[in-house]
């Protein structure tokens, strides 16, 4: 699960920005939070959203992202936004994970540069009764990446870092699906969506393989059977990169209104972390 911190825009071209944060800190982008943000800001109010749709901008720190928001017949929202370029960034590598033995994986970048990890060949099952392997395994092939396989983004020093391990598995709920993705990331977070800049960054690294079309949809489940779809939409070029422009849209809820008080007597009014 992830925070959202709204913020003025940075930039000329946005409606607001925000940052986002997890148990570990702060992330550079979050897709699913997005979807949530757009779908808050119009049954809120705080956005008007009529009959046709609306595109609303957002700065986030890894960018401008551009979302559209659309209202149907019976009054249900629909979300989706263009990601920030995304690019393969290695294919088929391999490291020694301690404990485990060799691993293959490739690296791509969707807002956040991810191992991905092919489950089914690994012997890896990516169903909910198997958390504590996913979280085990995750956080030791992220560690055993960073170790040997440094990464520069091309412009934000602060993007150079591997975000965490997405496992890929072909065993899926739903027959439409493509595939399921179970995203490990921060301190041992299991990202109970099929992670947006996680789908972003594997239609990336698929169109770069040639495996899929411009504006193929394809549609990602999540170890809870959440489900995104996402496209390549257009070929760009990022200081170097090879790169897409990917679409996704998936759903998102109001649960409820949460309030937070800070009393200036409470010794802990910062808050805390224990690890």
């Amino acid at each position: 699960m992830y925070g959202a911190l709204i913020t003025r825009p940075v930039s000329a071209r946005a409606d607001f920005g925000v940052l986002f944060l997890h148990n570990e800190g702060y992330s550079s982008m979050c897709g699913h939070g997005i979807l949530a943000l757009v779908k808050v800001a119009c049954e809120t109010g705080t956005i008007s959203l009529g009959i046709d749709a609306r595109v609303i901008k957002i700065d986030a720190p890894a960018g401008l992202i551009t979302a559209k928001v659309s209202r149907d017949s019976q009054g249900e929202i629909h979300a989706s936004f263009l990601n920030v370029d995304s690019w393969a960034e290695s294919l088929a590598c391999s490291v020694m994970v301690e404990g485990f033995g060799r691993v293959n994986y490739d690296i791509g970048f969707g807002g956040a540069y991810y191992a991905y990890v092919d489950a089914d060949a690994h012997g890896i099952a990516c169903g909910q009764d198997n958390v504590a392997q996913l979280i085990d395994m995750g956080g030791r092939i992220k560690q055993a990446v960073m170790a040997s396989h440094p990464l520069v983004h091309p412009i934000d020093e602060e993007l150079s870092l591997l975000y965490g391990t997405i496992f890929i598995s072909k065993n899926v709920t739903d027959k439409q699906a493509h595939s399921r993705h179970v995203c490990i990331f921060a301190d041992g977070e299991l990202d109970r969506s099929p992670t947006g800049t996680g789908v972003a960054g594997r239609i990336a690294l698929l169109y770069a393989k040639g495996e899929v079309e411009l504006n193929q949809e394809l549609m990602i489940e999540s170890i809870v059977d959440g489900r995104m779809i996402v496209s390549a939409t257009i070929e760009t070029e990022f200081f170097g990169k090879q790169a897409v422009i990917p679409q996704v849209s998936g759903r998102s809820y109001i649960t409820g209104r949460h309030q937070f008080i800070i009393d200036p007597d409470d010794q802990f009014q910062n808050g805390f972390m224990l690890r």
